[in-house]
């Protein structure tokens, strides 16, 4: 199989492979999707800042997540029902994330089991990403399987206290069959034939921070706050507890004109300074994207839609292809912007853009 050679040809051809409910599904934003296209066009308002005459012939991407050395900083996000790209689901690409040695975060809306996707890569890392259930005994019930079954760390969505409005789901009458099995939704007493709004009130309204300590101590494991782009958030995380924070907008998919990542970032680094670790997602599209969130400050990044893409066209050697792509190219990055260490990256390495100033 021949297989594309950008993301952004994974893109096109997965939006000719996929059926018009799942690509709108996947594919799709909130409102007039103003933030969702956002999310990447802020990262190429970002110019960078080469140093030259540097010693590059030793390349070195990694950086320190969660108190644990990672070989870089790709993580694949959690994103929902995989099995809708392709059979394999969640397994295809929980293999594809270990044979590059990234973390994988298993979403709460998987395809897969928690133990099921963990047997696929026993020994690659991995953390579970948690929906609180109105019914909260679902939700607890994961959280014990996860920390039975080897994941690290506990990421908590905490942006979806109601569905955002995405009209593209409803125009393609969207719905997740009863034939697409999703374990946690099956827990909480459904078998499918669900839409999203559907999905969206089984989704616990009242979570609010004391949950993020309640989560930690009833786990044992760390617990990441995903969701939050300001810095009082930050604040409030290291407050209750949090062992880092996602700055995310959800891709674009629940509040719309909220800030991109990329945009959002360097408020949260600058409040969260050396008490939590930073992640963001949102629009990561080329290794210079990478590089750009590094420099800003982030310690690692989250690929959510590509990984989908990579599925759709080939499955698990699809989205290892696009893993692959984003660490080739962030090699490239990081050689031409005359820093080999990726933990050496600062905000020196970046600037606004020209061309994002607009005429006059």
């Amino acid at each position: 199989m021949t297989l594309p050679l950008t993301l952004g040809d994974f893109e096109r051809e997965a939006a000719e492979r996929l059926d018009a409910g799942p690509h709108g599904y996947y594919a799709g934003g909130a409102g007039d999707e103003i933030t969702l296209r956002d999310n990447v066009e802020a990262w190429r308002r970002l110019a960078l800042r080469p140093r030259v005459m540097v010693d590059v012939s030793t390349i070195d991407r990694r950086t320190t997540v969660l108190g644990r050395e990672r070989p870089h900083p790709l993580v694949v996000a959690p994103t929902a029902f995989h099995r809708l790209a392709t059979d394999e689901g969640e397994r295809a690409t929980a293999r594809a994330a270990a044979a590059v040695e990234a973390l994988f975060c298993l979403s709460s809306l998987a395809t897969t089991g928690v133990a099921d996707a963990a047997a696929e890569a026993p020994h690659a890392p991995r953390w579970f990403q948690l929906y609180v259930f109105r019914d909260r005994a679902v939700s607890d019930e994961m959280v014990a399987v996860a920390a039975q079954n080897g994941f690290e760390a506990l990421v908590l969505t905490v942006d979806l206290p109601v569905l955002g409005v995405r009209e593209r789901d409803v125009r393609s009458g969207f719905v997740v069959e009863e034939s697409t099995a999703i374990p946690s939704v099956r827990a909480a007493g459904h078998d499918g034939g669900l839409n999203m709004l559907e999905v969206g009130q089984m989704i616990d309204p009242t979570l609010t921070w004391p949950d993020v300590e309640r989560f930690a101590a009833q786990s044992g494991l760390p617990v990441l706050v995903k969701g939050v782009l300001t810095a009082e958030d930050a604040r409030r995380a290291v407050e209750h507890g949090a062992a880092g924070v996602v700055v995310s907008n959800h891709g674009g998919r629940q509040l719309d004109t909220v800030l991109s990542g990329a945009d959002a970032l360097p408020e949260v680094v600058e409040e969260a300074g050396d008490e939590i670790d930073v992640l963001v997602d949102g629009g990561i599209r080329r290794g210079t994207d990478v590089l750009k969130a590094l420099a800003l400050g982030a310690r690692a990044v989250m690929v959510g839609r590509p990984i989908l893409w990579g599925l759709a066209v080939g499955g698990e050697a699809g989205a290892r292809r696009v893993l692959e792509l984003l660490l080739a190219e962030l090699d490239v990055a990081l050689a031409l912007a005359g820093v080999p260490r990726a933990a050496d990256l600062d905000a020196s390495a970046v600037q606004s853009a020209p061309w994002a100033r607009g005429p006059g």
